[in-house]
């Protein structure tokens, strides 16, 4: 299954410009994701991130996880309408450098989900230019 950002906009609340995925890939429904994002030399941050070595911030690439693995989730009857709140991040690692002009790639799959309390952990990988970036899990609340 294969998504627009249009597509994506109906299924997770968030809007520019902390709408950080512009694409689904590919997606089997309610197990693995695969999501585009690209890094927009014009945005904001790269301001004072830095100034003269611009690099997209970590916390935004974890945003970039958490923002695929809602997707994944969102997309699942039992979470369809809600919003997902982001309650935790574990084991996050950060390899390589990810900067203006980059595509990176996502790929999000469910570890653990508490159906009766709406909450699920999420793995989650980044890779630019085909090498891994970053990686972690992210826990969401679907409330």
């Amino acid at each position: 299954m294969k998504m627009s950002k249009e597509q994506i906009k109906e299924i997770i609340p968030h809007r520019d410009p902390m709408l950080l995925i512009d694409e689904v890939v590919e997606m089997e429904q309610g197990e693995v994701i695969k999501t585009k994002f690209f890094i927009d030399p014009g945005r904001e941050i790269f301001k004072g991130h830095f100034p003269g070595e611009p690099v997209f911030p970590g916390v935004y690439t974890v945003e970039c996880m958490a923002q695929t693995a809602d997707v994944l989730l969102l997309s699942m009857d039992r979470y369809k309408g809600t919003t997902p709140f982001f309650i935790g991040i574990n084991n996050v690692k950060f390899m390589r450098k990810i900067q203006p002009g980059d595509t990176v790639e996502i790929v999000a799959g469910i570890t653990v989900e508490r159906m009766d309390k709406g909450i699920a952990t999420c793995w989650a990988e980044v890779f630019n230019k085909g090498e891994l970036a970053a990686s972690g899990d992210v826990t969401l609340a679907m409330r």
